[in-house]
């Protein structure tokens, strides 16, 4: 029998066939790693001191080349900043630029840096990779550059001190009669920071081009004036002419106004509407208001009611003077008017009114204002007066013939006669003023207060205000024979414009119609009021004069305009006395109203002129008392 050897030797496991390949791959993987070592080393080598292959800048191949090499190279091939052409353009002009004057430069210096570094930064997988890259596909650098922005402002600055220009104002100005314009000028300034944007923008593309300049237009608020200084002209062109529209015979005017006058009065104003700020042209106001503030007050104008008699026999009224609508003056409404018609071209110019209708127009009735009947007529008398007293007397008189007095209303005697004067048709004639008499403008108009006076109380109206005379005159006690009566003697008034006045109320529902007539030839004034009876009467008692007392002896006071031997007597002696006069008013039986009527009268001395040296009644000397 064979015998058969067993090999005894165990079966490897997989552990260890595992182990046993790892070995062999580690083997391959150190001994390829050692190879891509060895050939890393051996390229780096190679290329010691220069540019990996595959590398360039700015468009320019720098494989192998050493740095000044490469520099030099860098250097002729890359030129954009010297030879680059920037086009600055603002409208139709053009300023040529090269990147370098602008602030752009190139740094082959620093470009080769960046260019030598490429495959030399990192560890060494790092810096193989990227030599590989190179090798393989190309590594392309921008070119380094170095942008100076304060050589692009220098630059920016020097075309702004060109394309620059200030904002000009149209504006106004008159010289004489002739209006000076100055056109305006819109404003312009070069945007330097946004332009210099824009030129950064266009050299870092490394191109030519064109960069429109950035330019800030500032208009001005006024661009034109033609319009205002065509109104100015126009102000100027001919005298302003100031008129009342339908003017009357005797109203004022006109006011002219030269260009000489206008141009001093001339105003350019700078003002702020919804379109913007402009000019507007117009007169000094206060000027022209210091003119019409001195002519509004011949200009004012009170209303007054139509004037009427009262016909007795067919009872109706009959115009005797027409009514008057009232104006007075505005002022500012005119200067206002006045601004906008000059500017219009026109020169003449109505002054603006403020109209005041009267109360009772031409048309009124009998009927419509209550009248139907005579209340009273009363007639003084003044034997005795001389031309000058009849005058004045028939003046004063004449203003209250036609007069009405609506119902309710006091009545103003004062209001009534207005300016007492030589321009209103009164005549100087003697007066009482103080403790004297003397010759004065009006005298006589006394003769008219108190025959209203009496008219006003036997007609039974409540009297408001009333003023006695100073002394006893002769002229209020006269009876229609010329001699007097002393019973008359406490019914006088006296008007002194416009501090003494004569007032009363007339109380009843209807108009009071005033009828005025002096007859000069006879010496009477009569008064008759005209209106609607209410049943009163009137019953009166006076105490006649009381407490009499003489007048002094006469005084003589030398005039030397009257010759030797002559006297003449200008005062008139008079007692004083003390007088009560009561009046009852009845309305239907019962007493309606009643007053007392209280005057004290100086006693008055005679008062004598004579010339010089003429011999003086010793029983007449001047004493003391």
């Amino acid at each position: 029998m064979r015998t058969k050897a067993i090999n005894t030797r165990p079966m490897p496991s997989l552990v260890e066939i595992f182990n046993q390949v790892m070995l062999v791959l580690l083997g391959g993987f150190f001994l390829f790693t050692g190879l891509v070592i060895l050939l890393g080393a051996g390229y780096n080598l190679a290329y010691n001191g220069k540019v990996f292959p595959g590398v360039s800048a700015a468009g320019v191949d720098l494989s192998g080349l050493e740095p000044a090499e490469a520099q030099s190279r860098l250097s002729a091939a890359f030129n954009y900043p010297i030879n680059g052409r920037i086009v600055l353009q603002e409208g139709e002009q053009i300023w040529v630029a090269t990147p370098n004057q602008l602030g752009l430069f190139f740094s082959p210096g620093a470009t080769v840096q960046e260019a030598m570094a490429w495959g030399r930064k990192g560890g060494p997988a790092a810096r193989l990779t990227e030599q590989f890259s190179a090798w393989q596909r190309g590594a392309a650098l921008p070119p380094m550059l170095i942008y100076d922005e304060r050589l692009g402002q220098a630059y920016l600055e020097q075309l702004a001190a060109e394309i620059n220009r200030p904002t000009i104002e149209a504006s106004l100005a008159v010289n004489g009669l002739e209006v000076m314009v100055r056109e305006s000028q819109v404003g312009r300034t070069l945007d330097i920071p946004a332009t210099l944007a824009a030129i950064r923008n266009q050299v870092e593309r490394l191109q030519d081009g064109i960069v429109p300049l950035v330019i800030n237009e500032h208009a001005p608020a006024i661009l034109d004036v033609t319009q205002q200084a065509d109104i100015a002209r126009k102000i100027l062109s001919a005298p302003l002419i100031l008129s009342i529209k339908d003017a009357g015979e005797t109203d004022p005017g006109p006011w002219v106004i030269e260009p000489q006058d206008l141009a001093e009065m001339l105003t350019i104003e700078r003002v702020s509407t919804g379109d913007g700020d402009q000019y507007q042209v117009g007169l000094e106001t206060a000027l022209l208001q210091t003119l019409l503030e001195e002519i509004a007050p011949e200009l004012e104008q009170a209303p007054e009611n139509a004037r009427f008699i009262f016909n007795d026999d067919t009872r109706q009224l009959e115009v005797i003077q027409k009514a008057a609508i009232g104006r007075s003056l505005l002022v500012e409404d005119t200067l206002q008017v006045i601004n906008e018609k000059l500017r219009q071209g026109e020169h003449a110019v109505n002054l603006v009114f403020d109209y005041q209708n009267p109360q009772v127009t031409d048309e009124a009735t009998a009927e419509s204002l209550g009248i139907r009947e005579q209340v009273l007529t009363y007639t003084s008398y003044f034997y005795g007066s001389n031309a000058a007293r009849i005058q004045n007397i028939t003046a004063a008189a004449s203003r209250f013939h036609g007069v009405l007095v609506p119902p309710g209303a006091t009545f103003s005697m004062a209001e009534v006669l207005g300016d007492i004067s030589l321009d209103n048709g009164y005549a100087e004639a003697l007066i009482i003023y103080g403790d004297r008499t003397i010759n004065g403008v009006g005298g006589g108009v006394c003769q008219v207060s108190t025959t209203l006076f009496r008219t006003v109380f036997f007609s039974g109206y409540p009297i408001v205000e009333r003023h006695p005379h100073a002394y006893r005159v002769s002229y209020y006690e006269q009876r229609a024979d010329g001699s007097i009566n002393s019973n008359l003697a406490g019914l006088d008034a006296t008007v002194f414009v416009p501090y003494v006045d004569f007032k009363f109320t007339n109380d009843t529902s209807v108009w009071l119609l005033m009828e005025t007539y002096v007859n000069p030839a006879a010496r009477t004034l009569t008064w008759k009021f005209y209106s609607t009876k209410d049943g009163r009467t009137v019953e009166w008692d006076t105490t006649g004069p009381q407490n009499i007392e003489k007048p002094p002896k006469p005084v003589y006071n030398e005039n030397p305009e009257l010759s030797k031997g002559t006297i003449k007597q200008v005062d008139w002696e008079a007692e004083g006395a003390d007088i009560t006069v009561t009046r009852t008013v009845y309305k239907d039986g019962q007493v309606y109203l009643s007053d007392t009527i209280y005057t004290h009268y100086m006693p008055w001395r005679a008062v004598y002129e004579y010339g010089p040296g003429t011999k003086i009644p010793k029983d007449n000397q001047k004493d003391d008392d």
